[in-house]
């Protein structure tokens, strides 16, 4: 099957071509595709990617895009999922209008949703403060967090629930064990470059790594760059809605019981012309 998955992380289908900067399985290939996608012209019939784009510079965007297009045979289909910015602000608008502060538990949701707008913007460690809420014990407003971000919230919360304090202190003894030679390192340039300098590296390093989001897309920002890459007939979808037949079956936007993976996405499709 000529379908590509592109940054795929953990959510591929081993029908698929699935490409990603660390492998996590034997049906995933390990590539950089920030030095492009490794194929020929017009290999494929489908592009995909989910939650990847908004990790590249805009200018990066574009170009893998490009690349997209080059690697799909005419009248191919790229899919791409980004977090929804428009939705995002809308439902933060929303809780404003309410009055938070007369409400406690609109003033969790209006927490919550400035975490999904800005802290994978700004953030400077793993995980950033959405990782801290949802391991809070408690969460006041659960209900809602599982309704923006469905299944990830849900594997999060429950990793956490499940680790007795006696799990989380072999886990951090394996951790300390398996980190030792970084460790090591860790310290010898800590002497070198003294407080200031070192915490300037570490959060240079991680806001390098990838995970941060370098831009936010909307149905207008996202169709138009999409048009200016030369696609055509560009449009918006829902988790199960596609031009690629069989969408529904690889279950990479929906889970196994139909509901949304990513419900805070934005899906769109273009042709190649």
């Amino acid at each position: 099957m000529n379908y590509l998955n592109l940054g795929c992380g953990s959510r591929f289908h081993s029908d698929w071509v699935n490409l990603d900067l660390k492998s996590s399985s034997q049906h995933v290939r390990a590539v950089d595709l920030s030095q492009g996608i490794p194929f020929p012209d017009q290999s494929f019939s489908v592009v995909y990617h989910s939650h990847f784009l908004e990790h590249l510079p805009k200018q990066a965007a574009v170009d893998l895009l490009r690349e997209c297009c080059r690697v799909l045979i005419p009248g191919g289909v790229i899919r791409v999922v980004v977090p929804d910015l428009e939705q995002i602000v809308r439902t933060y608008l929303s809780i404003l209008d309410m009055k938070p502060e007369d409400n406690p538990v609109l003033q969790c949701d209006y927490d919550w949703i400035s975490l999904e707008l800005l802290d994978q913007l700004v953030r400077e460690f793993p995980g950033g403060e959405m990782a801290k809420y949802l391991r809070q014990v408690g969460i006041p407003n659960l209900e809602f967090v599982y309704e923006r971000i469905g299944g990830e919230a849900r594997r999060i919360v429950s990793s956490v629930q499940s680790q007795t304090p006696a799990t989380k202190v072999k886990r951090n003894f394996i951790k300390t064990i398996r980190r030792f030679p970084a460790h090591l390192k860790k310290k010898i340039t800590r002497y070198l470059l003294g407080k200031e300098d070192y915490k300037a590296l570490e959060i240079g390093r991680f806001r390098l790594s990838g995970e941060v989001h370098q831009w936010m897309y909307d149905r207008y920002s996202l169709k138009k760059m999409l048009g200016e890459v030369g696609f055509v007939l560009v449009v918006r979808r829902g988790a199960d809605e596609s031009y690629i037949s069989n969408w529904q079956s690889y279950n990479l936007d929906t889970e196994l019981d139909g509901s949304v993976y990513k419900p805070d996405s934005l899906f769109m499709e273009a042709i190649k012309p």
